[in-house]
């Protein structure tokens, strides 16, 4: 396990062309390609740990990872995804493909199987709603043709400004046709068989809205994503960050931990470097926030007036749920327990929006989805790395209203309502997940629920919300959701900036390191 560098004081004498604020996907990305084409950059990581939600913790003699499950495409090691991996980590990241029935959505009275490649899925829809056979077929086929639309959409967020007026629209017309829509006004189109709805959007959860309030953009990019199957990084998530911490340094860049930023600094409209909390002040030419739209905003240029053109703008814009987590620890292997690496979405009914409502009418109800994962079975050297055990996770919303309260305490610190509230929380995802994985029960050692405090404290994300902004029609027809911001220097990366995912904030921060280097690093894949 990497032992990551710590801020010094004698980093502020040294000299950099860009500054990175954050060490997520997106971050290391635009760190990578920039060093890559010469420039020294230096990433400021606020944690204890670099990587963002790609790290991982430990306690007792057990490992999880904190927000990566599965990813698809990079098997095929000519897919742009795969190129792009290889790329940020010299080719030392390796995966693991998981088995062909990668995702199973469990509703009371049946489940369904998602299994690759798409011609079984389709054959499995089939054979459990015969009667919907052409939609089924022209439901993927629109899952296949519409995600190709994305690509000048996104390309576009990178186009030099005087450049966009007059190739913005060709670029994006194709796109906007159901990014403009609803989900579920889309796929009722196709069908209303209801049933049929509720387990095409299964996977909702894998980007934070459900069918009635997410862009169809949104579900065909996730849904797409996976038809070919999942896959998972060989030695765990943290393996991402290490390698491309790796290439950062073999390039003459830093990556330094607990070095958190207080501000952003600006003269006149120009970003000239960051104050970091501890009062140190750091130059360069460029500075690239990885950090979130939120904090950027509110926090790293809360005192900035250059910052205050961005306050009208985000009335346009809201965050994702927030969301609790139940880390599991089991003392027997995942061999030994029988579990496979398929992952398990648990709803209690087939309308996901009715199911959502209903949680946040009383949030003491019924959970409007758990999905549960099995980390420890789906990465193949975690016998060698941790013998003996194995571990599970277990994730649903969580409201930030149910938390808020405890908002201003420590971490570790905040008292023994927090810590009961935590409790009884933690027993009823457990009821769920025992109730579908029963054989965990009598293994399990240890567990420890992540609030969406948090989740503000360790990712920084305000109201510990899953998924940064929500991806509502609307929030696709941003047009300053770019790299490049009214700033001068100063440019954005991240989920914000494209969509959710670990695959969006990597090509993320391809997009960035284009605009910053005024070149198309996107045609180099």
């Amino acid at each position: 396990m990497k032992k990551w560098s710590g801020y010094r004081h004698e980093i502020c004498q040294e000299s950099f062309d860009t500054i990175i604020i954050g060490s997520g996907m997106s971050g290391l990305t635009a760190a990578v390609l920039l060093s890559q084409h010469g420039q020294r950059v230096l990433v400021l990581e606020k944690h204890f740990k670099a990587g963002g939600f790609t790290h991982t913790f430990t306690r007792k003699k057990y490992e999880w990872d904190v927000g990566i499950h599965y990813i698809g495409e990079v098997h095929k090691t000519k897919s742009h995804i795969r190129k792009l991996f290889d790329r940020i980590t010299d080719g030392n990241l390796q995966w693991a493909k998981m088995d062909d029935n990668y995702d199973r959505i469990i509703f009371p009275d049946q489940s369904y199987d998602f299994v690759a490649p798409k011609e079984k899925l389709i054959d499995i829809l089939i054979g459990h709603f015969p009667e919907e056979k052409k939609a089924i077929n022209d439901y993927i086929s629109l899952l296949e043709s519409y995600v190709k639309s994305g690509r000048g959409y996104f390309a576009s967020k990178a186009l030099p400004k005087w450049l966009t007026p007059f190739l913005y629209r060709s670029m994006t017309k194709p796109f906007f046709e159901y990014a403009d829509r609803m989900t579920k006004d889309v796929l009722r189109e196709f069908t209303q068989n209801e049933k049929l709805l509720g387990v095409l959007t299964g996977q909702w959860g894998d980007h934070g809205s459900p069918p009635g309030r997410s862009s169809f953009a949104m579900h065909a990019m996730v849904a797409r994503h996976y038809l070919d199957g999942g896959n998972y990084p060989v030695g765990g998530s943290r393996m991402i960050a290490e390698y491309a911490t790796d290439e950062i340094e073999k390039h003459g860049g830093k990556v330094v931990v607990n070095a958190g930023v207080d501000e952003i600094l600006t003269k006149g409209k120009k970003a000239v470097g960051v104050r970091l909390e501890n009062g140190d002040e750091l130059f360069a030419s460029k500075v690239i926030s990885s950090a979130g739209l939120m904090n950027t905003v509110n926090t790293f240029l809360r005192h900035q007036s250059s910052g205050e053109m961005f306050k009208e703008k985000m009335k346009t814009v809201r965050p994702t749920e927030s969301y609790l987590c139940l880390y599991m620890g089991l003392n027997k292997t995942a061999k030994e327990l029988g579990f496979k690496n398929t992952n398990l979405w648990i709803y209690p009914g087939y309308d996901h929006d009715q199911n959502v409502e209903k949680f946040r009418t009383n949030p003491n109800g019924e959970f409007p989805v758990v999905y549960v994962s099995f980390p420890s079975a789906k990465d193949p050297e975690w016998d060698k790395n941790h013998p003996g055990c194995a571990t599970m996770e277990a994730i649903t919303l969580g409201p930030w209203d149910q938390f808020k309260a405890w908002k201003d305490e420590p971490w570790q610190g905040r008292g023994e309502s927090y810590e009961a509230l935590k409790d009884s929380l933690s027993k009823k995802i457990l009821d769920v997940v025992y109730k579908h994985v029963p054989q965990a029960e009598g293994a399990m050692d240890y567990y420890e629920l992540s609030t969406p405090l948090s989740v503000r404290n360790m990712a920084n994300y305000p109201i510990g919300e899953m998924y940064g902004l929500d991806h509502t029609p609307e929030r696709f027809h941003q047009k300053w959701l770019r790299p490049q911001t009214e700033i001068k220097n100063l440019y954005l990366t991240g989920q914000d900036v494209t969509t959710v995912g670990l695959t969006s904030a990597l090509f993320s921060g391809l997009l960035t390191a284009s605009s910053v280097l005024g070149k198309n690093l996107i045609k180099t894949l």
